[in-house]
């Protein structure tokens, strides 16, 4: 069953400019904010801080032992958001490394497969995983401990303890060390802000004050909140988490394979077109990013700043996202699915010859319209699903075989089918997604 709610993020803005005593008053708070997290980096992102990383307490009273909040003379609800904030960054940077890892031991075929599950057991089970990588004796519950005992007996858990190692330093170095350079957000916790007098105020460093926005709407919310600070602007964004209601539609009850484009958005299998002024709109942008650098490097010593150039590019990108998102809409609207079949999309390629096109494509805001496209579905409880991708845009959606893509038109040599390149990749896109090869 799907479920009954979702957490979607909606945004506020301040109505009036933010005042440059009162904007200085919340970058410094950010500032210190992207100062804690760093020394939480700094300190607890090394192999031998795993133990204190769950669920994350031990951290939380060292830092309060350590007397850097009073030295800050931070308050403690911005304070502590900035240490898990950190924690969390580091946890993940640690999925990533035992991801790759686990990629690593699958394709390795000089494991066999005790020693594979072995390697397994250990990156699953943090208490094991802490241990041998700061080769300490392992401590586990007793129904686990025997269970790795019965793992461990079957292979050289020494040279399986070493080549973990290995893999693990090796790859998380390459991640590099965690840093953050962002001084202009912070995140704030119900304590440290109130709706009221059609704006917010906000906790700062002195106490019992705080700072007053007026917004653009008058919204309430009690949760968590990021606030992002643009002092050139004189304005604030805040992004708020929601959880919102899943609509059900019992018409929604077709299967539709679509493939996506850079200048028409999506195509469907039956051939419908959504988005199909989105290449306008990003040659157009592309064009004015392309003679803005040329005329910022030409004229560099007399340019005044970037604060328009940055005001226009948002202009130019909220723009491009209100069509996609409007399209996207119109898509679900109209096709009624219950099911939307899409191709995994490739990694970016190399460029070509001509830069013109590669800044086009560059341009392209294909990871947006995924991400906004999965977040509809959720919404509108349709089933999203990712089919594999290698070979389907130049493969015959009638029988298979393989053919040619010239001036947007496939053609097959084998039966002779043709259409148009878009419409025959959503037809295969379809076919493999009721066929089942789909990425799981």
């Amino acid at each position: 069953m799907p479920p009954d709610t979702i957490c979607k993020t909606v945004r506020q803005y301040s109505s009036k400019p933010v005042s440059a005593e009162d904007m200085a008053k919340l970058l410094e708070i950010a500032a210190d904010y992207g100062k804690v997290k760093n020394y939480v980096y700094a300190r607890y992102s090394g192999i031998g801080s795993l133990p204190k990383l769950y669920p994350g307490y031990t951290v939380q009273n060292e830092m309060t032992a350590g007397g850097l909040r009073s030295q800050m003379e931070m308050p403690s609800v911005y304070f502590y958001l900035a240490v898990f904030d950190a924690l969390g960054d580091i946890k993940c940077q640690w999925t990533r490394t035992k991801t790759k890892v686990l990629e690593l031991i699958a394709a390795n075929g000089n494991l066999t497969n005790e020693e594979k599950h072995y390697l397994r057991f250990l990156l699953k089970v943090n208490n094991a995983f802490q241990a041998v990588l700061n080769r300490k004796p392992m401590e586990l519950p007793k129904g686990i401990q025997k269970q790795h005992d019965a793992l461990a007996g079957q292979v050289d858990s020494e040279k399986l303890h070493r080549y973990l190692c290995r893999q693990v330093r090796k790859y998380h170095l390459r991640q590099g060390k965690i840093h953050t350079d962002v001084k202009d957000g912070f995140s704030v916790s119900e304590r440290a802000y109130r709706y009221g007098d059609h704006g917010i105020y906000i906790s700062i460093k002195e106490k019992r004050k705080r700072v007053f926005v007026p917004l653009t709407d008058n919204n309430q919310y009690a949760s968590q909140i990021y606030v992002s600070l643009y002092p050139q602007e004189q304005r604030i964004e805040i992004k708020v988490p929601v959880n919102v209601a899943v609509r059900r539609h019992e018409d929604y009850d077709r299967e539709v394979g679509a493939a996506f484009g850079m200048y028409t958005m999506l195509t469907t299998d039956s051939g419908c077109s959504y988005g199909e002024e989105l290449g306008t709109y990003q040659t157009e942008y592309a064009g004015w990013i392309r003679e803005q650098a040329g005329s910022y490097s030409r004229n560099r010593e007399a340019n005044p700043g970037r604060k328009k150039y940055q005001a226009k590019k948002s202009r130019y990108e909220e723009r491009l996202h209100s069509y996609i998102n409007q399209e996207l809409n119109r898509f679900l609207r109209e096709e009624k699915p219950k099911k939307v079949y899409i191709a995994k999309l490739p990694k970016p390629g190399g460029g070509g010859k001509n830069k013109k096109i590669n800044q086009s494509v560059s341009m392209w805001q294909r990871g947006y319209i995924r991400s906004r496209l999965g977040q509809k579905c959720m919404e509108q409880s349709v089933e999203l699903v990712e089919v594999l991708g290698k070979g389907i845009s130049t493969e015959c959606s009638e029988c298979g075989g393989a053919g040619v893509r010239k001036e947007g038109i496939f053609s097959c040599g084998s039966c002779g089918y043709s259409a148009e390149e878009k419409i025959n990749t959503a037809r295969n896109v379809l076919k493999r997604g009721v066929e089942g090869k789909v990425l799981r």
